[in-house]
């Protein structure tokens, strides 16, 4: 199973980033940590404490990369056969909204991500490794009222399409379970004729 892309998706509290932490440890006793949120405020610093409550066992290789994740794939050791990217949301806000932002029209910053994405995509192809990585599911409520929050829907539908169809397998999580979506995915009986 070595060199796979596998996205993990599901709404808040969905249970998706316990299921990736059990995904990678079934492949790896030890596994690579990359973790993608910036603590700008005692709730993220919450947030990111319970994460790390639960990898606080030694099996663990934490790496920390809000931005240029890229470069981590690079640099990860021959002992781990599995990293845990957590999560592609996080770092896409990070992206879109963060330090290096770019500006312009919204779809002229989208292709900016788009790039940014596809940076870690190739180099998470390029470790060799099992590649998990954990993304949100954001739009399947009501259609926000203010632009920003309707931009940031959409780019991570976009986003999450786009890892999706690089990945070769995609699990939504609901209630604490896990459905591989690509397998149950519709195909036109014809296609790759």
């Amino acid at each position: 199973m070595a060199g796979k892309l596998i996205m993990v998706t599901g709404g808040a509290r969905s249970g998706k980033s316990e299921f990736a932490e059990s995904y990678v440890l079934h492949f790896s006793p030890k596994c690579d940590y990359i973790a993608t949120a910036e603590i700008l405020d005692e709730e993220m610093a919450e947030r990111v404490r319970l994460h790390r409550e639960r990898r606080n066992d030694g099996r663990w290789v934490n790496h920390e990369a809000p931005y240029h994740a890229e470069d981590v794939f690079a640099k990860l050791g021959g002992d781990t056969q599995a990293v845990l990217f957590d999560c592609l949301t996080i770092y896409m806000s990070n992206l879109f909204y963060g330090k290096n932002a770019p500006e312009g029209e919204f779809l002229e910053r989208c292709d900016y991500v788009f790039r940014e994405i596809d940076k870690v995509l190739e180099a998470a192809r390029r470790c060799g490794k099992i590649v998990v990585f954990v993304t949100n599911e954001v739009g399947g409520g009501i259609v926000p009222d203010n632009q920003m929050a309707r931009e940031y829907r959409d780019l991570a539908g976009w986003v999450n399409q786009r890892v999706a169809q690089a990945a070769d397998h995609v699990y939504y999580c609901v209630a604490g379970q896990a459905v591989d979506v690509k397998k149950l995915a519709f195909k036109f009986e014809d296609e790759g004729v």
